[in-house]
């Protein structure tokens, strides 16, 4: 089942964007911070492929040729060029926004989602504006994100909102009375009575999904929940050889019987007739089936345990 995924708060930090034309240098900086690498200075060589000796000043100089070539004509080639150049801008915020994410949240999913975000960005970008290409992207590549992880989540964001205040209600009464809160110190704190948080605890239920999986594995290593839960239809595989072995032991031990006795057996156990019924077929008195079958059954018995203790 698909686990409801709890949607971070927007940022409201970013959504001015400083009055810039698109520069390559500013992504590759990023890029930069973002695997670790120092950002290349001007006239120093990038060093982006083993043998291409381009300065920083001659990437920029190409991709502010790119935008321009993209800008008169509009072509699928030339916008795929720029995405892979920004390529690592999804990374970066796919990153920051998985942050406190659940753990069954992947973020490869997020850097998929975002990437349609870069998309649209690059196709709605006007560089004669004047801004800087990567802080719009930015936010268009989060929005993108957090739109794919809200259609993926059941829970209603009213319901996400009250949470967030129980939590924060529970966290400011916790540190002033020193202790755990009350059901009515908590619903006086956040301006309810003590039936209306309950009916809150109540919706709070839904987000409380957790799988099962995680359960299982809990203390116990990487088992996975089908080592752990028992299937109650499946067979004992110890005791189906068992019961394969005694039987192939009673069908040696049957067949070492005398015929008559044989017989007896035969037909009482497997052909489920009467000592009267058998006596008729062997024309002898029920009595007489009687001993038969006791005399049968003691050597049965006999031969079984001289085979175990082999």
């Amino acid at each position: 089942m698909t686990v409801p995924t709890p949607v971070p708060d927007d940022p409201g930090t970013g959504s001015r964007a400083s009055a810039r034309l698109p520069r390559a240098g500013g992504s590759a900086g990023r890029a930069g911070q973002v695997n670790g690498n120092a950002q290349f200075g001007a006239g120093q060589s990038s060093g982006v492929l083993p043998g291409d000796h381009r300065t920083a000043d001659d990437v920029e100089a190409g991709i502010v040729a790119l935008w321009r070539r993209f800008g008169e004509q509009r072509e699928q080639v030339l916008r795929d060029r720029l995405v892979l150049h920004y390529a690592p801008l999804v990374k970066y915020v796919a990153g920051r926004v998985g942050t406190g994410l659940p753990a069954h949240v992947d973020v490869s999913d997020l850097i998929q989602s975002g990437i349609f975000g870069l998309v649209d960005a690059i196709e709605k970008f006007e560089p004669e504006r004047g801004l800087k290409f990567e802080t719009y992207a930015m936010q268009r590549i989060r929005g993108a994100i957090l739109d794919d992880l809200r259609a993926q989540d059941w829970v209603p964001r009213t319901v996400r909102g009250r949470a967030r205040e129980v939590e924060r209600g529970i966290e400011r009464l916790g540190a002033k009375l020193q202790r755990t809160p009350t059901d009515a110190e908590l619903a006086d704190e956040l301006g309810l009575s003590v039936g209306e948080l309950r009916d809150v605890y109540a919706q709070l239920q839904l987000t409380s999904v957790v799988a099962l999986d995680e359960l299982a594995a809990a203390g116990r290593g990487a088992n996975s929940l089908a080592d752990v839960l028992e299937d109650e239809a499946a067979e004992d595989p110890v005791a189906l050889l068992v019961d394969q072995d005694n039987r192939r032991q009673l069908a040696e031990a049957i067949g070492l019987l005398v015929e008559r006795d044989r017989v007896v057996v035969t037909l009482y156990y497997f052909e489920n007739l009467t000592l009267a019924e058998i006596g008729r077929v062997l024309g002898v008195t029920e009595s007489r089936v009687c001993q038969l079958h006791t005399r049968a059954v003691l050597r049965l018995r006999a031969k079984l345990m001289e085979t175990a203790e082999v």
